[in-house]
């Protein structure tokens, strides 16, 4: 999911008066309860369904070693024993009762868990997502199973083809602190995971004044604040902040290229890997709107990037993004090579790349088509209610709720001057780690030290 994460007010009044500011769609609703818990609802009645999703800001940003896979573990746990249903049966009973559909997800910047079930039982599902937020028992026994399972799931993660290059990218990248980009985890803190590091992470983030609660459905805001009172104001509020306490390492700048290359049984084909750092949401939101329609541009079969390596006969696939975050957003190149042409192909793309930045390496059209398609793309992300909450999770997370409600009046003000000052700061003549996969036996032939490395 192409997918964005705060403290953004400060910096969008202090240096990006130029865009456009807050105003919820008609049919969207915010509300802080005196706690702090943000309460988003959405008021669709195209189905007699509501989804409830509750949100932290929690993820990998926030593990040291000894935590790393930690926040992916709480999550299955979310959906065990509370004190409301004393075992797992107890509350899958009751998930059964309500017709709950129910799923989470863990991300770099956010954990989020949601119900989708008939609106008409709304207030228990809520009360059933009080009771799993606010007290989990973390069963010993359960948790064993759960460990098993969630490494199991790093295992199918490390059996892909490109795990490899893509592990090393981020060791490269982010250094001393990879486990802060790694939301897959350590084997070895998934499998030892106890009651008490859960506990722990507990203690530290999940508070009302660090989620946000929506839902979204058929439902009247009016009535969903006052359930949502009544059930989640006696949750207390935590006495610190979070990220003052525990304040999330900046990461360290690139200071040099940094060639290497990965052999791997696990892939036929070779793959070529670019990362930059790239802006966040803390200190340059105007170059997140510049690097998501720059990245939209040479991802398409029309760019000049595509047709001189696919086109050419150079390369199978080509793909360029920016993933935005609060803390570093990469920007990759992910280049899949003509086996037999890797050599040329990468001098190809270090020959596009130093034209990234001239004025005609972008058209007009092709800037218009992108912020269109951008746009009709979050209109299109919008249309399906239960899926629509973990987007706006996400960019509550990263950004802001108004960091999406303005996304589109500010990605049109982008223009070909900004997505060239974009690549100039972080991209030309810019650190960057670039990683060869390659299968063992085609060392022979493709010979990679003989032409990638740094100058």
């Amino acid at each position: 999911m192409k997918i964005k994460y705060f403290l953004f007010i400060i910096c969008c009044l202090v240096s990006c008066r130029l865009f456009a500011q807050s105003k919820l769609p008609a049919n969207m609703f915010l509300h802080k309860l005196p706690n702090g818990l943000d309460v988003l609802v959405i008021e669709d009645n195209s189905v007699p369904l509501a989804t409830v999703m509750i949100t932290c800001k929690n993820g990998s940003f926030t593990e040291t070693p000894k935590f790393n896979g930690l926040s992916h573990l709480y999550e299955h746990m979310f959906f065990k024993a509370n004190k409301d249903y004393p075992t797992q049966e107890d509350l899958m009973n009751r998930i059964s009762e309500l017709g709950i559909d129910f799923n989470g997800s863990t991300t770099y910047e956010n954990v989020n868990y949601f119900f989708t079930l008939p609106s008409a039982n709304l207030k228990p599902g809520l009360e059933l997502m009080n009771s799993a937020i606010r007290y989990p028992l973390f069963n010993p026994e359960e948790m064993a199973k759960e460990n098993i399972v969630v490494d199991d799931e790093f295992q199918r993660h490390e059996s892909t083809p490109a795990f490899a290059l893509i592990d090393s990218m981020d060791h490269r990248m982010w250094g001393k602190l990879y486990s802060r980009k790694n939301p897959t985890g350590d084997h070895n803190v998934i499998r030892s995971a106890t009651p008490a590091l859960m506990d722990s992470i507990k203690n530290k983030y999940y508070y009302p004044n660090n989620s946000l609660l929506t839902i979204a459905g058929a439902v009247k805001h009016e009535d969903v604040f006052n359930e949502v009172a009544t059930i989640f104001n006696s949750w207390p509020a935590s006495t610190f902040d979070p990220f003052k306490k525990w304040p999330i390492p900046e990461f360290k700048p690139l200071t040099k290229v940094d060639y290497f290359v990965v052999k791997s049984s696990l892939t036929n084909i070779p793959f070529i890997q670019m990362s930059w750092f790239g802006p966040d949401t803390r200190t340059d939101i105007p170059s997140t709107y510049a690097a998501d329609v720059f990245s939209y541009i040479l991802d398409q079969n029309s760019s000049k990037l595509s047709k001189a390596l696919i086109q050419s006969g150079l390369a199978l696939n080509v793909d360029f993004s920016y993933l935005t975050l609060s803390h570093t957003g990469p920007i990759t190149l992910t280049v899949v090579p003509n086996p037999n042409k890797v050599e040329a192909c990468f001098a190809e793309i270090k020959h596009q790349i130093a034209l990234w930045d001239t004025p005609d390496y972008v058209t007009d059209e092709q800037l218009e088509t992108a912020k269109r398609k951008l746009e009709i793309k979050q209109i299109r992300e919008a249309e399906v209610t239960s899926d629509f909450t973990q987007v706006l999770s996400f960019w509550w997370a990263s950004a802001s709720i108004d960091y999406f409600t303005t996304y589109n009046d500010n990605l049109k003000k982008m223009t070909k001057d900004n997505l060239r000052a974009y690549v100039r700061k972080y991209i030309i003549n810019k650190p960057y780690c670039a990683g060869l996969l390659i299968n063992p036996n085609m060392q022979q032939q493709i010979m990679p030290e003989t032409f990638f490395k740094a100058k």
